[in-house]
């Protein structure tokens, strides 16, 4: 499955992925903001080829052609959130070198679409530390909106953090997008 976009395409993670996931999720540098980062590339291997051809979740590769060369440039997913409510979670994270460029942005954008169109969504979620002011900014560029703030959800480096709860609902993502989905 692949989800093709004007500077992006995303497409579904393959066994010929996993050495770059792999390198990617065991980054400590890209998840500054997480509590736990898994150091083992075998257990990040086995965790995605054992949820890889799951359809309460999609894993996708990030790819943009640099200087005519097809790059994976990151990762973008979508998850069941809370099946019964039809609610999805949403999780990126574009490689240092290619941010800013509006790369994360559109991959967004694309797994927002995915979401509402093919999954037939009627929630998408995403969640992140109060500090990772580039989360805030993609999901709010997307037109998702903070829900919440889970006061000291977080513990990193002996300090407890706020996470941000942001939400986006079809309707509103209708209204955001009627223009394009024409």
């Amino acid at each position: 499955m692949i989800l093709n976009g004007r500077s992006v395409n995303l497409s579904r993670v393959t066994v010929d992925d996993l050495d770059f996931i792999s390198e990617l999720e065991c980054n400590k540098d890209i998840w500054v903001y997480e509590e736990y980062v898994e150091s083992d590339r075998a257990t990040v291997r086995a965790d995605y080829l054992e949820k890889m051809d799951s359809d309460t979740g999609y894993d996708f590769v990030v790819t943009a052609d640099i200087d005519g060369k097809h790059e994976r440039i990151g990762l973008a997913q979508i998850w069941s959130y809370v099946d019964h409510r039809n609610s999805w979670e949403l999780g990126f994270a574009i490689l240092p070198s290619y941010q800013r460029q509006g790369y994360g942005a559109e991959a967004t954008k694309l797994l927002l679409d995915f979401a509402f169109r093919q999954l037939q969504a009627h929630k998408v979620v995403g969640m992140c530390h109060c500090h990772n002011l580039k989360s805030v900014k993609l999901m709010e560029r997307a037109g998702m909106r903070r829900e919440g703030i889970f006061q000291e959800e977080l513990l990193l480096d002996g300090q407890w953090h706020d996470q941000y709860f942001y939400s986006i609902l079809d309707k509103e993502y209708i209204k955001k997008y009627a223009m394009e989905l024409d």
